[in-house]
């Protein structure tokens, strides 16, 4: 099971690098979320935190109107001197205003010097501020933009972070501005908020990442797993094991190649059987003419083999080295078609001419067998045009075939005709004929109907599968039909008129 597990999350393995891929996805997009999350909280309550300071400063601003005065000596302008009337008590007002809410409250005149400050919170030395001017570039920006809101140490003031809300006071209207307001609050409030927030999201993320690393973990395996039944399955056919099969569970892409798979498993296999049965064959039907051609050679030679009957033989061992010439030629042809080297050789000849010589060959063993030849006397001369030699071999296959599985006293009967396309072709003979089940395979390479060898002994099952080969070359087709017991039949059609290849 450990060597299972290590396989799986090899460091080449589909799986870890799906796995990896995943998490990491998954952990940035946790990341992206609580950055998101975070900048939203921050800004939702900056923008509320300076919602309620700038009304609280406000309150202030009127607040301070009603009660201060400007000095007269002065005059009125934007750096006018002024102050508050009944300073003690609209500084204890303010206290206890600013202890409710929980602020601080500087009032300045123009030039930044404190006027006024009041205090509820930790960190600022008021009796140290109030013989030094407070941030005179807030002042300034407050006076220009009519307001101001940020978060900072008020020049140093505060030794932590605030949240600072400024306003002018004005003194009738705008144009006079007597000093400023600000109003300063702690944004630890917020920092615990944002904390609480944070801590239950990493939490959430953590127990969320770990059931989602468990569900691709789960998901991968899943998805993998028939991938490494192919790879194991295709260890096996390099070992020549062509059994093994995958298993299908799906029918999404995974499931189309596992059932792809076996269907080129199938087809291994069957190709691998087809083989076997062709070396079998091969090394049968050159053992059987050579150990003939061996024996009755040595015979002769070596005087076992009398002088009278040398001639007997000597035709016997001719007819085995012929039937080796055809093996062989049948072995090229099928390995040129393999190849594409086969090229056809164009000429016009005369189909019933190469019909008639053809017949002539088998005279001997149609008579052996009385065999009534039918349709020769009837049809016309019929000029083609294709590869003589070729065409040759495809009527002396067929003839060869119908004299051998003619019964005794039957017929073979033969039909030529044409139309203003194509010439065809058809030989009918009688016999047991081929079974349903048989029919559709005739044409196939080293397929042979007659699997106890009783009457084809001198065939690979080649013979067919060349003759369609050799057709469809022509550009024509060759089809076969048969009553079983009766009788079996082949047509074939070339085209009259055939371009160069």
């Amino acid at each position: 099971m450990k060597e299972k597990i290590k396989n799986f999350y090899s460091k080449k393995s589909i799986f870890r690098k799906y796995m990896n891929v995943s998490v990491l996805i998954v952990f940035f997009s946790f990341l992206i979320l609580g950055i998101i999350l975070t900048f939203t909280i921050t800004t939702y309550w900056s923008n509320e935190k300076r919602q309620v300071l700038d009304n609280r400063a406000d309150n202030v601003v009127n607040f301070i109107r009603r009660h201060s005065a400007i000095d007269p000596s002065l005059g009125v302008g934007i750096n006018t001197r002024f102050y508050i009337t009944q300073l003690d008590t609209v500084e204890e007002l303010l206290r206890l205003y600013a202890d409710d809410v929980k602020v601080d409250v500087i009032v300045t005149d123009t030039n930044a010097n404190p006027v006024m400050i009041v205090s509820s919170l930790d960190g600022i030395d008021i009796e140290e501020v109030k013989n030094s001017q407070i941030s005179p570039k807030i002042v300034k920006k407050t006076i220009e933009d009519s307001e101001y809101f940020s978060r900072g140490t008020l020049d140093g003031i505060y030794e932590t972070e605030r949240y600072i809300s400024a306003k002018p006071i004005y003194y009738n209207n705008k144009s006079n501005i007597m000093g400023i307001v600000m109003v300063i609050s702690d944004i630890s409030d917020i920092a615990s908020f944002t904390d609480m927030v944070m801590r239950i999201f990493i939490l959430s993320a953590i127990a969320t990442l770990s059931i989602s690393v468990l569900a691709i973990g789960i998901f991968s395996y899943n998805f993998v797993k028939p991938i490494k039944q192919v790879a194991k399955a295709t260890r096996q056919f390099g070992r020549g094991d062509f059994s093994v099969r995958v298993n299908i569970t799906s029918d999404d892409e995974i499931g189309e190649l596992a059932k792809s798979f076996n269907n080129m498993a199938e087809s291994l296999s069957a190709s691998e059987n087809v083989r076997r049965s062709f070396v079998a064959n091969v090394s049968h039907e050159l053992k059987t003419p050579m150990t003939t051609i061996a024996g009755f050679i040595d015979g002769i030679l070596d005087g076992t083999i009398s002088k009278e009957k040398q001639d007997y033989y000597l035709s016997i061992v001719s007819e085995e080295i012929k039937r080796l010439a055809r093996l062989v030629r049948s072995m090229l042809d099928l390995s040129r078609l393999d190849s594409g080297e086969m090229k056809l050789n164009y000429q016009s000849f005369d189909l019933l001419s190469m019909l008639v010589t053809i017949v002539i060959t088998f005279e001997q063993e149609i008579e052996r067998k009385n065999i009534e030849i039918k349709g020769l006397d009837s049809i016309s001369s019929k000029m083609v045009y294709g590869d003589r030699d070729l065409l040759y071999q495809v009527v002396y296959n067929l003839i060869e075939n119908a004299v051998k599985f003619t019964n005794e006293d039957g017929y073979i009967e033969f039909k030529i005709n044409e139309n203003s396309e194509q010439v065809n072709f058809s030989i009918k003979n009688s016999g047991q004929g081929i079974s349903k089940s048989e029919i559709g395979l005739v044409f196939d390479r080293f397929y042979k109907t007659d699997k106890s060898r009783s009457k084809d002994k001198k065939g690979l099952g080649l013979g067919l599968y060349l003759v369609r080969s050799i057709i469809r070359m022509h550009g024509g087709d060759i089809s076969a039909k048969s009553e079983y017991g009766e009788y079996c039949e082949f047509d074939f059609y070339i085209p009259k008129k055939q371009e160069r290849k």
